[in-house]
């Protein structure tokens, strides 16, 4: 691993709480951002915001953690869910679900455990977006109160304290080669394939969405002939 300060942020952050909530996802970011503030938070607590409630692979991962390290994590809706079930998406419209954002979620967090910091693994190299939120912020936003333990950690560190701390990823990851966090065709086409129960109990409350699927494989044969078709110069 690099000889960079990389503990600096949550070493820091343990100075200031000793209590912490952590974003699980089973990615590899927040597998080490659980793990670091295990290590160095007296009180820790995790969470999860699903899309579809009792995915196997998901909940796989969360049992493991929580056997491992003995503490909760909260399965949570995500706050996207609520667009998905009130403007239709590959299912009926319920104008009845009000919208909840990110922030209703940490309130509703913050007050059923009574822990205001949370942690998180976004890294600065992930994103032009996530490098301008966080250079903005710091890796400690106390407004906020938001903590970024891996924010300046690089792929390959990540890699490399997973290894050496024998970390697990959700099977997922390993699989998929990502941590399913949305519902578009090409995250749920590999689901379909390497999990299929779990896919039927995406369809249950997404019931149109095999018609992303088609759409989205009619995209790509179409962009397969357009390509075969550019003549060479």
């Amino acid at each position: 691993m690099s000889t960079r300060p990389l503990f600096r942020t949550v070493e820091t952050a343990a100075a200031i709480t000793d209590s912490v909530l952590v974003s699980f996802s089973g990615g590899k970011d927040s597998v080490v951002t659980l793990d670091l503030c295990v290590k160095h938070f007296r009180h820790v607590e995790g969470f999860f915001m699903y899309y579809v409630k009792g995915l196997s692979f998901q909940e796989q991962i969360c049992r493991y953690y929580e056997d491992r390290y003995g503490l909760p994590i909260h399965r949570v809706p995500h706050f996207e869910l609520s667009q998905f079930l009130r403007y239709g998406l590959y299912r009926p419209t319920d104008f009845s679900v009000p919208v909840v954002s990110i922030r209703d979620v940490y309130n509703y967090l913050r007050l059923n455990t009574d822990i205001w910091w949370i942690a998180a693994g976004e890294r600065i190299a992930d994103s032009v977006w996530r490098r301008a939120i966080i250079k903005s912020s710091g890796t400690i936003d106390e407004k906020r109160g938001r903590i970024y333990p891996v924010a300046e950690w690089r792929k390959e560190d990540v890699v490399a304290y997973i290894r050496q701390n024998k970390l697990k990823v959700g099977v997922e990851s390993r699989k998929l080669g990502f941590s399913f966090g949305s519902l578009q065709a090409r995250e749920v086409i590999p689901v379909k394939r390497h999990f299929p129960a779990d896919f039927a109990r995406i369809r249950a409350w997404f019931p149109f969405v095999e018609a992303g699927i088609i759409h989205h494989q009619l995209k790509e044969e179409r962009r397969g002939r357009e390509t075969q078709q550019v003549p060479e110069v």
